[in-house]
């Protein structure tokens, strides 16, 4: 059997049985025999008289029928007609992981995804017992030679969590239906130990009769299929420059208002273009808005060496190592091999090729503290006899990032979600952090207009990440192309189904403050966004104090960061209703007030004083 990692089956054998005939055995029955198959099984008696054409004596006629059909359909007994049992795979939940599950021949042999990855140690392996004929044709065994006795196969578990993975996938369906989109697929992981925990692809294929879906929709997308992720690649480019310590999140760029022409020699230029025209902007905000001119700037900067080795440590070009058949390892060319035009292109995604789950485990980078760690499928494999075989262990290939890289992207990623592509991601009193992507589809060698993959990565509860999860829909044409439009929404409707109907983020998600701070008198208003150190010194903490389970105390929220503001009120099972961005300025009702469950709390925003200042690569 295959098992979730709760030890629930999700494929398991069952017996079928098979018709085999002994032409001269049979004799005169022939006819009859072929008359009653015929019947019986709705085909022509010369489908049967073929197969008897051929030179061997022992024929398979019918091949895995049920039990039923054995005892009621054959009624008579034949002469040279035998019955023998054969295995016949079983998969309890249908669709259910049908790509990563695979599919088994007639023969039981494993054809694909798992099923072909785990044949050999699923099969077990055949016994065996001499014979020595006598002279008469008898047979009888012999005892000097030794008796091989059949042993089972494994059971194996998997990281997979079957309640998780009915989630993505019926959120999955949801999101490729309402966004028209071609396909879909949706992968998460435990950032730290890279266990898979579902793995959902829409259409999905079922592993009892895989040819009743398109030929490419049956193999596993996630580990086979490269594509050019677009910006969601930005997160080695931001990463380069964070980590050599080359830029900083509040550096300003000239953001050029959405077009960029850039020399490239020769008399000739290129011109680099955002979705949304934007001036002089932080490297922050121009990871919100997902800025291509700035991220172009920011890899001039970085340099084509040093470009190339964060992609390499991030795992692109190199398989993951995942169990799996048939795995893409991508494609990141060496910096000997680019054009004039690769560095800035690929700043935003482009000119680079990515399996999905490479993605994944770059994510899981900034997410688990800066270790790029093998995914892995399989959790332990177990003995016909209950012993355990192995247990696959948690391996960190490198560290990728340090401590201080990893809080700057991870500031960045949760901007995005907070204020940026993703604000439909967000999900009140819980911190994600993702990127969005919105990519041109490269059918062979060019891009066909109209045609994109849209992608939102991932993941949550920022201050303790439980969980990193992509999802990728392949051509939407439901009216918007946008990543954060059309995979976001499904990355939110997963998000909050675990969150609300699982403990698989325990106690870390959203919680009830244990403490009431105190109002600053009106005098003490102001116009301009106090420093960090006097937004603490002013919320004094006051002991706590007794309310009705319907009442709640409005929270000082002067001086506090949007995303702050926002998580603060949810906590409190408090609505937020945000006038700008930025810092909150204004807030009512003031702090310290006493109002039900679920009033809205206006809060008026402005950005921080900011100074510009110039720098010579842009």
């Amino acid at each position: 059997p295959i098992l979730d990692r709760n030890g629930e089956v999700l494929a398991s054998n069952t017996t079928l049985y098979s018709y085999e005939v002994d032409k001269k055995g049979a004799g005169d029955s022939l006819p009859r025999l072929i008359e009653i198959f015929s019947k019986t099984f709705g085909k022509p008696k010369s489908f049967f008289e073929s197969k008897l054409k051929t030179k061997r004596n022992y024929i398979p006629l019918v091949r895995q029928v049920d039990a039923e059909t054995l005892r009621n359909k054959i009624p008579e007994a034949f002469k040279g007609l035998y019955v023998y049992k054969e295995p016949k795979r079983l998969y309890h939940h249908k669709t259910a992981a049908g790509q990563l599950l695979g599919s088994t021949d007639i023969d039981n042999k494993g054809i694909m995804g798992l099923e072909l990855s785990l044949n050999e140690q699923l099969r077990g392996e055949k016994g065996r017992v001499t014979f020595l004929k006598d002279g008469l044709g008898g047979a009888r065994p012999e005892i000097e030679y030794p008796r091989v006795n059949p042993t089972n196969g494994s059971t194996f578990y998997l990281t997979i969590d079957l309640t998780l993975q009915f989630i993505a996938e019926e959120e999955l369906r949801i999101g490729v239906e309402k966004n028209k989109a071609e396909s879909g697929l949706a992968i998460m992981m435990d950032p730290k130990t890279g266990e898979l925990l579902a793995v959902a692809q829409y259409p999905p294929m079922d592993p009892m009769n895989p040819s009743s879906c398109n030929q490419k929709d049956q193999k596993l997308k996630m580990n086979t299929d490269r594509v050019e992720p677009g910006s969601v690649y930005k997160i080695v480019t931001a990463a380069a420059a964070f980590e050599d310590k080359l830029i900083t999140s509040e550096q300003l760029f000239d953001a050029e208002n959405g077009k960029w022409a850039v020399p490239i020699g020769r008399g000739r230029i290129r011109k680099i273009v955002d979705d949304h025209p934007h001036g002089i902007i932080s490297v922050k905000k121009a990871m919100e808005v997902s800025s291509n001119i700035v991220m172009a700037k920011i890899s001039n900067i970085v340099g084509a060496e040093r470009f190339y080795k964060m992609g390499r440590s991030f795992g692109f070009g190199s398989p993951t190592g995942i169990e799996l058949p048939g795995e893409n390892r991508g494609l990141l060319k060496k910096p000997s091999n680019w054009s004039r035009t690769t560095l800035n292109t690929m700043a935003f995604g482009y000119e680079v090729g990515v399996t999905p789950l490479q993605l994944l485990c770059a994510y899981a980078v900034v997410a688990n503290g800066g270790d790029l760690v093998r995914p892995h499928i399989i959790k332990k494999e177990v003995d016909a006899n209950g012993k355990i075989l192995y247990e696959t262990q948690t391996e960190i290939i490198r560290k990728v990032l340090s401590p201080s890289t990893v809080e700057i992207m991870k500031n960045l990623f949760e901007g995005v979600v907070d204020s940026g592509t993703a604000e439909k991601v967000r999900i009140p009193g819980v911190r994600i952090a993702g990127k969005t992507g919105t990519a041109k589809r490269n059918i062979k060698g060019r891009y066909e207009p109209g045609k994109y993959t849209a992608s939102f990565i991932g993941f949550y509860p920022v201050e303790n990440p439980k969980i990193v999860c992509l999802v990728m829909l392949d051509n939407p044409k439901g009216g918007v192309i946008y990543g954060g439009l059309t995979s976001g929404p499904v990355f939110k409707a997963i998000a909050e189904r675990i969150i609300t109907t699982t403990d698989r983020l325990g106690n870390v998600s959203i919680q009830q403050p244990e403490m009431v701070q105190q109002q600053i008198p009106e005098s003490q208003k102001y116009s301009q966004p106090i420093s960090e150190h006097r937004i603490e010194d002013s919320m004094m903490i006051q002991p706590k104090q007794e309310y009705s389970p319907e009442e709640r105390v409005i929270p000082n929220l002067l001086g506090q960061s949007k995303r702050k503001a926002v998580n603060m009120l949810s906590q409190n099972q408090l609505d937020p209703v945000v006038e700008g961005t930025g810092v909150v300025v204004s807030q009512e009702p003031i702090a310290g007030s006493v109002v039900s469950r679920g009033t809205k709390v206006m809060l008026k925003c402005e950005p921080k004083s900011i100074t510009i200042q110039t720098h010579g690569t842009n």
